[in-house]
């Protein structure tokens, strides 16, 4: 985490999410929410809707606070290696106020050896960042507006 914070020269004290695969990973990162908070978000999930949930104990990627940002992302292939690998901290690299990197080429030069692992799957399809709610309150509040829409629509 530290390494993270610090090569993004990120604002103390802001959290990072983590990208999860299957709803009982939920529980192991300690997310305690009823299933009447949960599931509207996991009609939505897989998509661009990183959500603020609370923590029964706070976890490193939460920086010691209450609660966490968590995502099912909705790439595929990423989503598979979660399955396999649970949850990981998910942060574009740029440096806190630039652009994201979108192709791994990119990655791997701005990185420049302080990543450990690479995993090229391709260009990301770039364009806006997730939508972030707040779930710790209700109704669940726009903390960021992004890539989905919200509110959703109702179908």
């Amino acid at each position: 985490m530290r390494r993270i914070l610090e090569w993004k020269r990120r604002e103390e004290g802001k959290p990072l999410l983590v990208l999860f695969a299957e709803r009982g990973q939920l529980a192991g990162l300690g997310v305690e929410a009823a299933p009447r908070v949960l599931e509207p978000f996991f009609e939505l999930w897989p998509a661009a809707l990183t959500v603020v949930l609370p923590l029964a104990r706070p976890i490193p990627a939460a920086l010691g606070g209450s609660s966490l940002a968590v995502r099912l992302p909705a790439h595929e292939g990423l989503r598979t290696l979660l399955a396999r690998v649970g949850p990981v901290t998910g942060t574009s690299l740029n440096r806190s106020g630039e652009p994201p990197c979108s192709r791994p080429d990119e990655v791997e030069r701005l990185a420049s050896g302080g990543i450990d692992v690479l995993v090229d799957g391709g260009p990301t399809p770039g364009g806006l960042a997730s939508t972030l709610v707040d779930a710790t309150v209700q109704p669940p509040r726009l903390v960021r507006p992004g890539a989905f829409p919200w509110p959703p629509k109702e179908s």
